[in-house]
């Protein structure tokens, strides 16, 4: 009896003993998020992830600390973050060169095992804008000249194998005609020649082109998203013209492989309710993108279709990177 006594009070010491180390783990986050950005700062993406960020804090009640980590096209930040423990205390902001790099480039990890999705921070339309020197003013307008003349309508880029330029390539291949791309390093030279007229049209990032359509500086023709766009309402989207077109930019979170389940999904609430405040919303209006909340499996769903678009694309259209 006096061994059975014994025996059943270690057995309670140990039950007891053990109460207090599953509570001192505590609730996720235990300490600061380090939030690794594959962009400089200043920019577009960076705001956004700033902004986001400092809901996310709020929200999970400790910091998240923006890391800018640019270079490599955003695969020097991507392998950084697919070596990190999944923990939930490293993610990575990422937009669609995340899904364009695996088609272009040779990331040293692969895209769609080494991550986790999380969710998407914002929708980022891309648009097709003219200059006052041409007269076209609708796709259709846009694809007749292309036909008349194969390769003579020169369309600037924000960059070689950027997801405007591969909207590019998608409207040739859908609409069957011959257009010259004109890659630049960034917005701002593309959109400076541009308005001096060497070249047609640009297919742009909505950010660095919402001024100018304001001051009516350059002429909205068509967006390309799947939907019309709170931003521009009045301007039709390419889908109008050819069904199930679609090329759309986004900015999203990803955390490494492995990441529980639990963390993942405290995450995706946290980011849901950071880009439906109303301070966000405005924030997002002047900039022309949008709030889209997902759950990790469609986000998760939005980038491997990606990755299968712009691969065929990239494919067909024999694209190089610089």
């Amino acid at each position: 009896m006096k061994r059975y006594a014994i025996a059943a009070l270690c057995a309670a010491l140990s039950v007891g003993a053990f109460i207090p180390v599953a509570q001192a783990k505590g609730a996720y986050p235990e300490r600061p998020i380090r939030l690794v950005v594959p962009y400089p700062a200043g920019g577009g993406a960076d705001n956004l992830a700033r902004l986001v960020g400092t809901k996310l804090e709020a929200d999970l009640g400790k910091p998240v600390i923006i890391e800018n980590k640019p270079g490599a096209n955003t695969m020097l930040a991507s392998a950084d973050v697919a070596r990190a423990e999944p923990d939930g205390y490293t993610l990575l902001y990422v937009a669609s060169a995340f899904a364009i790099n695996p088609s272009l480039n040779n990331p040293q990890y692969d895209t769609e095992k080494a991550f986790t999705p999380i969710g998407m921070v914002a929708e980022v339309p891309l648009l097709i804008i003219r200059n006052e020197r041409v007269e076209y003013n609708t796709v259709e307008e846009l694809v007749a000249a292309a036909r008349a003349k194969p390769g003579n309508i020169a369309y600037a880029s924000y960059g070689q194998g950027s997801p405007a330029h591969l909207g590019g390539e998608m409207l040739e291949r859908v609409a069957q005609v011959e257009m010259m791309h004109v890659p630049y390093k960034g917005s701002a030279p593309a959109l400076t020649d541009l308005l001096g007229g060497h070249v047609n049209v640009a297919f742009s990032s909505i950010e660095p082109a919402l001024p100018l359509i304001a001051s009516k500086k350059v002429h909205p023709i068509a967006v390309m998203t799947a939907h019309r766009i709170a931003a521009l309402p009045d301007v039709p989207t390419v889908a109008e013209v050819y069904p199930g077109f679609e090329a759309t930019g986004w900015n999203g979170l990803v955390a490494p492989t492995g990441t529980p389940d639990e963390i993942v999904q405290r995450l995706n609430e946290a980011l849901n309710n950071a880009v439906q405040t109303a301070d966000v919303r405005t924030a997002y209006a002047k900039q022309g993108v949008e709030a889209m909340p997902m759950s990790p499996a469609e986000f998760g769903k939005l980038v491997s279709d990606d990755i299968a678009k712009w691969r065929d694309i990239v494919s067909k259209a024999g694209i190089k990177a610089e």
